[in-house]
């Protein structure tokens, strides 16, 4: 948390001289842009590694059509195309983990200046001897609106705030749906009535599954959203639009595009 907030309030402390306003805003989002910066080699590697795992799914079918069987023998197979093709199953969760660190850092930085004067002391004893302490409380106003406020307490500020989980679920879900393959698996001239009965029950159980994923985590980060402060909102959905970006730009649109062909006729 330590140098993310000292970060923060760099950044802060650089908007505010230039007289910038709704600088605590700007700030959250500036930081959350180079806190992804930092993460995006290692998210890119995750991607390509989830799309070379896609690719390959083709093949794993032929192997098990020539291995079948022989469970022996299509694992030692397996593991040499993923050799061949340089996959590592695994490889995809470390950028994942390291990446856990860092986003619970700056989530506890965004919440500290919501806490008051308490929060203050926390923030003030948690600076670098070069880092300008803050004598108050950084203006939370931005865009019209204190990053403060919760949109769960729209009756008391207007029912525009109920747009703001509406749209960090929708975008979280726009993410959720790209993740998902575009392609159904695979059949072949070679597979039996019951290999191609698995297949589909097997397509059937991982949509299934996936089409959980997909909606249960909109709504899910919406319902938090709604009950935090728009301050994390404003850094979730940055954080989100830049994974669109980047995930757009390694494997396309995956799950998505489907519905933008639909949208583009």
């Amino acid at each position: 948390m330590g140098p993310i907030l000292n970060l923060l309030v760099l950044i802060l402390d650089g908007l505010n001289f230039l007289h910038i306003p709704g600088a605590f805003g700007l700030s959250i989002i500036i930081l959350t842009i180079l806190i992804r910066i930092l993460v995006w080699p290692l998210m890119t590697k995750q991607l390509k590694s989830a799309k070379k795992m896609q690719d390959l799914k083709p093949h794993l079918d032929a192997l098990k059509v020539k291995h079948k069987g022989d469970k022996k023998a299509f694992a030692a197979a397996q593991m040499d195309l993923y050799k061949q093709h340089g996959v590592n199953p695994a490889g995809g969760c470390l950028p994942v983990l390291i990446q856990f660190p860092v986003l619970i850092a700056l989530y506890q930085t965004i919440f500290a200046f919501f806490n008051g004067p308490t929060g203050l002391v926390q923030i003030n004893n948690m600076l670098y001897p070069f880092v300008p302490h803050l004598k108050t409380v950084p203006s939370l106003d931005f865009l019209g609106i204190s990053l403060a406020v919760k949109p769960s307490e729209f009756s008391q500020y207007g029912f525009l705030l109920l747009a703001i989980p509406l749209i960090t679920a929708l975008l979280t879900f726009f993410q959720s749906k790209m993740m998902m393959p575009p392609k159904p698996l695979k059949e072949y001239p070679a597979d039996s009535p019951k290999e191609k009965k698995d297949k589909v029950s097997t397509e059937d159980a991982m949509g299934a599954m996936q089409g959980q994923m997909m909606y249960m985590m909109p709504v899910m980060i919406g319902y938090f959203a709604f009950q935090f402060p728009i301050g994390l909102a404003l850094y979730w959905n940055t954080m989100t639009i830049l994974g669109i970006y980047q995930q757009y730009k390694v494997s396309g649109w995956g799950g998505m595009e489907s519905w933008v062909k639909i949208i583009k006729k």
